[in-house]
């Protein structure tokens, strides 16, 4: 694709909603220092996530010497992903001392795979104990079974 252009910056954008990618901030401060053509952003980010729409897809833009760019979009963070399992807000304040509820092995073994990409981890053992980890400090119980 873009093989031999330079690049000259790559833009990580966190809080960012599939499908609902608008010249707002944050988008657009954060592009258009860069040059990057911030409406043809919006669209193309919007037409590889419409299907995830409502849902946090933080993305990675490169952008090219030629102001051209290109992106791969990343999963939902692990916590983000925990609490739409739970469909709840947010986490437990206390996490030691109130539950939000429970969440199976399996829904952990889920997400794991889905993040195991982004988290660097080698292993899905690993990548099962990190998000094990995570919905532990929110105040998420694993059932074993």
């Amino acid at each position: 694709m873009h093989h031999n252009k330079k690049i000259i910056k790559k833009i990580k954008i966190q809080k960012i909603n599939g499908g609902k990618a608008t010249p707002a901030p944050p988008v657009g401060p954060i592009l258009g220092s860069s040059g990057v053509n911030i409406m043809e952003f919006c669209k193309q980010y919007n037409s590889r996530t419409q299907e995830k729409k409502g849902e946090m897809c933080p993305v990675i833009i490169t952008v090219y010497e030629d102001k051209s760019f290109s992106f791969i979009i990343k999963k939902p963070p692990v916590s983000t992903q925990l609490l739409n399992i739970m469909k709840k807000e947010k986490g437990s304040k206390e996490s030691n001392r109130s539950k939000i509820g429970k969440i199976s092995i399996s829904e952990v073994e889920m997400i794991a795979k889905n993040k195991m990409e982004d988290l660097n981890c080698y292993s899905i053992e690993s990548a099962i104990s990190m998000v094990s980890g995570s919905a532990r400090s929110m105040g998420i119980e694993i059932e074993k079974s």
